[in-house]
Formats: C-alpha cells, sequence, structure tokens
C-alpha cells in the first residue's frame, strides 16, 4: 500500500502509516502519527487533511462532534492554503472540505452527500488512483440508505473493492470495506474470504480483530466470532494500558458486545455472564462515546431477555459508567425496553406502561433531533412493547396485530454497523407470541423467517424445533434441534431448552 504525496521520501514512511491506520478506524492513532508528519513537515498539505479525515467517522451511526467538526474544518483551511501541493492533492483536499464547509448551518446528511460527489469526481477524474477509488468505496457506504434494500450503494462499494482486492489483497481499506458493504444478511457470504483475511493484515488494531465478527455473526459462524473478539478485547486493553488511558477504552466495549451475543447463541450463559459482570466493574471509558452507551445497554439487556429472565429483566438499572444517558436516547431506550418486556411478562402492567411513556420520550427527542433513523429503530420498540402490554391485558387481537407491525417495520429497515443484531429480533417475538396464542404453525412460519435473517439464533432454532414438535411435524423437529445441538456444541453450554432438544433427539 503506497499514498503518492508531494511531501517529500523522508514523509512516506509516516503518512504511509497514518493511512494504513486511518483504513482501520484507528482514529487517534492515525492523527496522531499525520500530526508527526505536520510537525516534520509544517508545509505538507496532505497531513492536514489526513487530520480532517480521521474526525470525519463516515460509517459510524452518529455525526461527528461539534469539537471534532471544528478540528477538521481548521485542518482543512490550513490544507487548502498551503500552495505547495499537487493537483490531485487538491483535488483530494477541497473533496473532504466539501463535508465541513458550512458545518454550522448545513445537516450532516447534506455534507456527507456533498463529500460522497466530490468524491465520484476525484475517482473519475483519477482512474488509476487506487487510493481514491477505495476512499470513494467508503463514502458510498457512509451515505447509503439503511431503508433501501437494494443495496444499491453497498453494492456498488463492494463491486470497486472487490475489483481492486485481487491486485491488493494485504491493503487494509480495501478488505475492511469489503466487509462494511457486505454487513447485510443478503450479502455477508460475499465478504466471508474478507473476513478471514482481515485480522492478518492488521494485527495490532483491536478494530481490525473485531471487524470480522460482523461477517461471522451475520452468518451465524458463533466460534469464529467469540475467536475474534476474545483477541480484539485482549488488543484494545493492551492499546488502552499503553497509551495511557485512564479506565477503559471504548473499543474493549465494543468487542463485548458481540462476544456476548455470540455466547449466547451458542448457549454458553456463564461465559455471557462473565462477561457482564466483568462490565458491571467498569466505571470509566475513554472516549464515553455512542458505541460504549450501546454496550453497556445492550449486555444487560440481551443477556436477560434472551434468557427470559423477565423478572430480572424488569429491574434493569442503568450503568454509572463515566457518560451522560440524557446524551444517548437510542441507546438509553434499549433498557427501557427490556425492562417494559420484562414487566409485560410478569404482569407489572403500570411498570410496563410507565417504560413505553420512556420509550415514546426517547422517540420525541430522536425526532427533534431529526435523527430519523434511530427514531424508527425505537419506534420498532414501542409498537413491540405496545403489544406484549396488550397480551398482557387478554387483548390478544391487537397484541398480535402491533406484533405484526413491528415485524414488518423491522424488515423494512437495517440495523446499525454498531451492534451485532437488535436485542430481540422483532420476528422472532411475533414467533413467541404467536406460541403463547397456541398457534405452532403460524410461528413456525415466523421463526423461519427470521432465521433467514439471522441465522442459527439460539432462540430461533429452538423455537422452530418446538413449532415443529407442536405441529407433529418430527422431521422438522428433528432437524432443528439437531441444529441447536451442532450450533450449541460445547460442553459448557447450558441452557433447559437445549436439554428439552437432546430429549427429543434421544427419544428419536
Amino acid at each position: 500500500m503506497a499514498f503518492e504525496t508531494s511531501c517529500g521520501e523522508n514523509a512516506k514512511k509516516d503518512f504511509d502509516l497514518a493511512i494504513a491506520l486511518l483504513h482501520s478506524f484507528e482514529y487517534d492513532e492515525a492523527e496522531k502519527v499525520f500530526a508527526k508528519v505536520i510537525d516534520s513537515y509544517p508545509a505538507c498539505a496532505m497531513a492536514y487533511w489526513g487530520v480532517a479525515m480521521c474526525n470525519y467517522h463516515q460509517v459510524w451511526p452518529s455525526p461527528p462532534s461539534p469539537s471534532d467538526l471544528d478540528k477538521g474544518n481548521k485542518a482543512i483551511a490550513i490544507a487548502q492554503s498551503i500552495k505547495q501541493k499537487s493537483q490531485r492533492e487538491t483535488d483530494y483536499i477541497n473533496a473532504i472540505a466539501a463535508f465541513y464547509k458550512d458545518w454550522k448551518t448545513i445537516d450532516h446528511r447534506t455534507r456527507s452527500l456533498k463529500f460522497e460527489s466530490a468524491m465520484e469526481k476525484l475517482y473519475q477524474q483519477y482512474p488509476d488512483d487506487k487510493e481514491a477509488a477505495i476512499f470513494y468505496a467508503l463514502t458510498l457506504d457512509g451515505t447509503a440508505d439503511p431503508a433501501d434494500k437494494s443495496y444499491r450503494n453497498q453494492k456498488k462499494a463492494g463491486a470497486i473493492l472487490t475489483s481492486l482486492y485481487p491486485g491488493e489483497p494485504d491493503h487494509p481499506g480495501i478488505v475492511h470495506y469489503i466487509i462494511h458493504s457486505y454487513d447485510y444478511p443478503e450479502l455477508a457470504a460475499l465478504a466471508l474470504p474478507a473476513a478471514r483475511k482481515y485480522a492478518s493484515i492488521a494485527p495490532a488494531s483491536a478494530h481490525a480483530q473485531h471487524m470480522p465478527s460482523h461477517i461471522f455473526t451475520r452468518l451465524g459462524l458463533w466460534d469464529e466470532c467469540i475467536q475474534s473478539n476474545l483477541v480484539s478485547t485482549a488488543s484494545a486493553k493492551c492499546y488502552a494500558e499503553n497509551a495511557g488511558i485512564k479506565g477503559h477504552w471504548d473499543e474493549e466495549l465494543h468487542g463485548m458486545d458481540y462476544l456476548v451475543y455470540a455466547y449466547l447463541q451458542k448457549g454458553e450463559n456463564d461465559l455471557a455472564k462473565k462477561q457482564y459482570d466483568y462490565l458491571k466493574t467498569i466505571t470509566v471509558v475513554q472516549p464515553a462515546n455512542f458505541k460504549v452507551a450501546y454496550a453497556f445497554a445492550a449486555i444487560p439487556a440481551r443477556y436477560y431477555l434472551e434468557n427470559k429472565m423477565w423478572a430480572a429483566a424488569a429491574n434493569l438499572e442503568m450503568s454509572s459508567a463515566n457518560f451522560d444517558w440524557q446524551k444517548f436516547p437510542w441507546q438509553k431506550a434499549i433498557l427501557h425496553f427490556a425492562k417494559l418486556l420484562g414487566a409485560a411478562h410478569t404482569g407489572n402492567i403500570n411498570l410496563a406502561k410507565a417504560e413505553l411513556k420512556n420509550l415514546n420520550n426517547s422517540y420525541d427527542t430522536l425526532t427533534a433531533q431529526k435523527d430519523m433513523y434511530k427514531a424508527n429503530q425505537v419506534l420498532i420498540q414501542i409498537r413491540t412493547g405496545e403489544a406484549w402490554i396488550s397480551l398482557a391485558e387478554r387483548k390478544t387481537s391487537e397484541a398480535l396485530q402491533l406484533m405484526q407491525q413491528a415485524a414488518a417495520m423491522e424488515d423494512k429497515t437495517e440495523k446499525s454497523p454498531v451492534t451485532p443484531g437488535e436485542v430481540i429480533p422483532a420476528k422472532e417475538l411475533l414467533a413467541d407470541m404467536l406460541m403463547e396464542l397456541n398457534k405452532p404453525a403460524e410461528a413456525l412460519a415466523a421463526y423461519e423467517d427470521n432465521l433467514k435473517i439471522h441465522p442459527n439464533r439460539f432462540n430461533g432454532l429452538y423455537g422452530a424445533g418446538l413449532a415443529s414438535e407442536k405441529i407433529n411435524n418430527a422431521e422438522k423437529a428433528k432437524y432443528y434441534y439437531q441444529q441447536l445441538t451442532v450450533v450449541s456444541n460445547s460442553a459448557t453450554a447450558k441452557r433447559p431448552e437445549l436439554e428439552k432438544a437432546k430429549l427429543f433427539l434421544k427419544k428419536e
């Protein structure tokens, strides 16, 4: 991998290192190396471009902070003022400048689309510039519409990157962005070779170690997902120690969320609980950002909901870690959602309705912030919560209608890149409700639909097996129970559902 600049041969090694770190989303470390280049070569315009790129975070679900935007804008202003640069460098700089221009008055998505347009021109203008193609592909992923089920942007990005891959199989940006481009159930298999390659390309990067697990999760490859995140979280701990970070680094908690999810799908409750107990000891994380808030909310919610520990879910409390929950209404909603489901399942209607009100408050906040993707995610939780409250109140027809609405809404959108999956898929909850209403045939259809999108989910496989058993379809019951025992193949897997599945198989 090499990025040509006019900064001189002596700057090349550090500049290429910074680009490699940038491609692995090691933004803080990349910015440090770009700053080192600036210290040695203050007239290197592209080093200031690099600082601006480090403060964008294109595929993150939240826009850059005002301080990040201010820093990036100032860096680009300096880059534009430097006269000693090539036309190609000028074009690179002007492209990212389109994102930062008028950041105080123009919304994030509009500016992101302007950057995408500028990068498309750059890509077309310099057809032999691989870095232009790679960064353009990333902008396509960053501006993809989560509601676009045709995956137009992602497929276009993937096509660009896969055309480059044979010539540069060890390029961190190509491999990394292939994973992002195909991080969808319908596309994930296309990224499996890249997922298995990426960790070896950037062994010191916690994010590079973690990123393959996006694809492993999509394909239900839990053992590979676990291994990926064990290495990632260990790497993140080392980084925090070496960088002198007070407390824990955010990448560690991000990996823990995926790790807990995978353990739960294998029936590894003890190992999932060990991670949750460890999470409860963490009080300081740097930076205290969106993915940290997500992990603090999702890990306990997943643990209790996946295990149907409804009373414990109803009594969940917010973490007292070093961040303000009010800044993260989407993540906070996850805890309210878990509490609502726990309360509804234990007959505490008053608490369930109080948590429903909290969910509506989160929805209103996100709507006011014009963050419609996250608002829609909370709206799915609201409909789901209303459904289970209705069921608890024995309004079965209304409950089923609301749950079907929630499942249909979730079918039309995609999960955020920050999460391994919905806390509980709405289609799976619909299947659970159909089972409670003694409609096993319809439940089986819902479980099977959900398993197409969320393969090898523990509760999905067990539910499909149980529903098959209820309709006396022994062949299908055997198939799903066998799949469950294959997925939960560890000697330490402990779930009563697993024992029931094994008992059924012994009788067959």
